[in-house]
């Protein structure tokens, strides 16, 4: 929320020129809208001297014709300057839509990229901002604030021309207030500033807070913190409805402040023109078009102050998306990537050591949860991992998918570093299944094939029957297309367990990981899951961490951890007779279950 605060400069070079290389694409766009809005600027200032010419040349002297002329010019000037304003308005928001569109993809193709130290870092509320509310407001920028302002600028050069060239006295008469008007819009832009800060910082804690408590809904209710829940959110509210409405209130001073500013100019026009007038020093014609021009002067100056608001949300916007996509937190892919065309599924730790935090094997300011492991396990080989909560278990799957780098130490596949083999081909050959299932709104097809149309329904229904998910497929009344809430919200934990394996099984992984995967379902879903474990870990390499030492015992290897270190490695009756770690929990496990009975 902190970083919510930061506003930076309204106007930061260095910004604005990563900025505009995102219209690069679009320059041409670009130049042909600062061409209409010249345009249209220009046919905006000339109004006025349609005035000057109607009264001073063509009523004056009776001109019938010559006025009817006039008229229709001028009538035409507004037609035609209504058309290429039309053009111009359409034109910045074609590219300002576009710009957006490319940033949103850019922030999201690089959000994909990130590991997953980076997402332990960042909450999720924070990320989505920057998609959204940042990038929604680089939109306004993009739309209405680049070309606009040339609009803008253009429009008050066309009207100090024309008013110097008509009568450069009354010009400066008009523009006496003008320095009352810049004190005014430095006071407006110092207080928009400090309120501006203080709506952004509310709206950070709305989200923040939204985003947990949406999550976190459960625990709510279970515990009945929903009043207290609501209490704080209403506090929350109530400082973002402050902070509006004293922005609201600098706006409401300001606004009318430059149109009495206006006013004074249009009084002082009224004084020097009477006078003039009288000694036939200054025409009628002129008089009239200087308070049209006085009119139209104010608006683009009103329109400006605007525009700088816009420009500083901007840069603080950009700020933050550019720190997003600055971050480094890749695991990038070997330059020349060795191909894995292949898999056999020969998977050895060599003396990995790994912290959460950069550092060196051995130093004493490192937490290490993996200390100089090793292990070996053959194709088709089922090795287990067991050990207390936090020996390292789970990290060991996010090693070897590559979600983290070690710091020391070599995992190979099939004797090939994985560091040397290109992530997406690696992971192509890896199939995980965790205790905490992840669903996606859809239907459970496209649970199963994840949108991969080369895995098709048959391949889909055949998974499904392998694992006995079709059993509960067949009561559904759309099967397969059955839709899917967000994060299977309607499944029962032991179906969403279901289908996960089925999703593994349709991408055929030659290394399958089984991430505590029975350890959430009921006893006869598991019996169920362990009739498919068997048919799913036939002919692959796997993984199988398990608290159930009972799901375990038909392993290959079982190798134990305890505080990040590798104390045994054997089989379920070699490990028992030895009478160390496994045998104590084993025993431990026996107890507790002879006293649930």
């Amino acid at each position: 929320m902190h970083e919510e605060e930061i506003l930076g400069k309204a106007y930061d070079a260095r910004l604005m020129k990563r900025l505009l290389k995102s219209l690069k694409p679009y320059r041409k766009h670009v130049t042909l809208g600062i061409l209409l809005s010249m345009l249209v600027s220009g046919l905006e200032a000339v109004r006025p001297y349609f005035t000057k010419i109607a009264v001073d040349e063509n009523i004056a002297h009776g001109d019938k014709h010559g006025l009817l002329i006039t008229a229709l010019m001028f009538f035409g000037v507004l037609v035609f300057r209504g058309v290429m304003q039309y053009f111009s308005a359409y034109l910045t928001q074609w590219i300002g839509q576009r710009t957006i569109f490319d940033l949103r993809m850019q922030i999201f193709d690089h959000l994909q990229k990130l590991s997953l130290k980076f997402y332990d870092k960042n909450p999720i509320g924070r990320l989505i901002t920057r998609v959204t509310n940042d990038v929604e407001v680089l939109n306004e920028m993009f739309s209405s604030g680049i070309v606009m302002v040339f609009t803008d600028i253009f429009t008050i050069i066309g009207i100090l021309y024309f008013m110097f060239t008509m009568n450069w006295q009354l010009a400066l008469v008009s523009l006496s207030v003008l320095p009352i008007l810049f004190y005014a819009t430095f006071l407006f832009r110092r207080k928009a500033r400090e309120t501006y800060r203080d709506v952004r910082l509310q709206v950070a804690r709305i989200n923040t807070f939204m985003q947990e408590h949406i999550t976190g809904m459960s625990v709510d209710q279970i515990f009945n913190r929903e009043q207290k829940s609501f209490q704080k959110f209403s506090d929350i509210n109530a400082s973002h409805r402050d902070a509006n409405i004293k922005s609201i209130f600098y706006y409401a001073v300001f606004y009318p402040g430059v149109e009495l500013i206006g006013a004074i100019a249009v009084g002082l026009i009224i004084w020097y023109s009477g006078v003039e007038a009288l000694s036939g020093a200054i025409t009628l014609g002129t008089v009239m078009a200087f308070f049209q021009f006085n009119e139209m002067f104010w608006r683009p100056v009103r329109d400006l102050s605007e525009k700088y608001n816009i420009m500083q949300t901007a840069m603080a916007s950009s700020e933050r998306i550019f720190k997003l996509l600055d971050d480094k937190s890749i695991i990038a892919n070997p330059e020349k990537p060795v191909s894995l065309n292949s898999v056999r599924g020969d998977i050895e730790f060599r003396n990995v050591w790994f912290t959460y935090n950069s550092g060196e094997p051995g130093s004493a300011n490192n937490e290490w949860i993996l200390k100089d492991v090793s292990f070996k396990i053959k194709p088709g080989e089922t090795a287990a991992i067991v050990g207390h909560t936090g020996a390292g278990k789970s990290t060991i799957i996010n090693l070897l998918t590559i979600f983290y780098e070690i710091q020391q130490g070599e995992i190979l596949v099939d004797g090939i570093d994985i560091r040397k083999i290109d992530q997406e081909d690696l992971r192509k050959h890896i199939g995980v299944v965790h205790q905490d299932v992840f669903l996606f709104s859809g239907d459970i097809k496209s649970n199963i094939n994840l949108g991969n149309e080369k895995i098709k329904i048959d391949r889909v229904k055949a998974a499904a029957r392998v694992v006995g998910l079709n059993r509960f497929i067949d009561t559904l009344p759309n099967r397969y297309h059955e839709e899917v809430k967000e994060r299977g919200a309607t499944l029962s934990v032991g179906q969403k367990q279901l289908i996960s394996f089925a999703r593994a099984l349709a991408y055929n992984p030659k290394i399958l990981i089984l991430d505590e995967a029975t350890s959430s379902v009921d006893t006869e879903t598991e019996l169920l899951i362990q009739n498919a474990i068997q048919k799913l870990l036939k002919g692959r390499s796997s993984i199988v961490i398990a608290h159930r030492l009972s799901t375990i015992q038909r392993a290959d290897k079982i190798i134990v951890l305890h505080k990040g270190e590798v104390r045994e490695i054997g089989t379920h009756q070699e490990l028992l007779a030895q009478g160390g770690i496994y045998y104590k929990l084993y025993q431990l496990q026996y107890k507790a279950q002879e006293v649930g009975r």
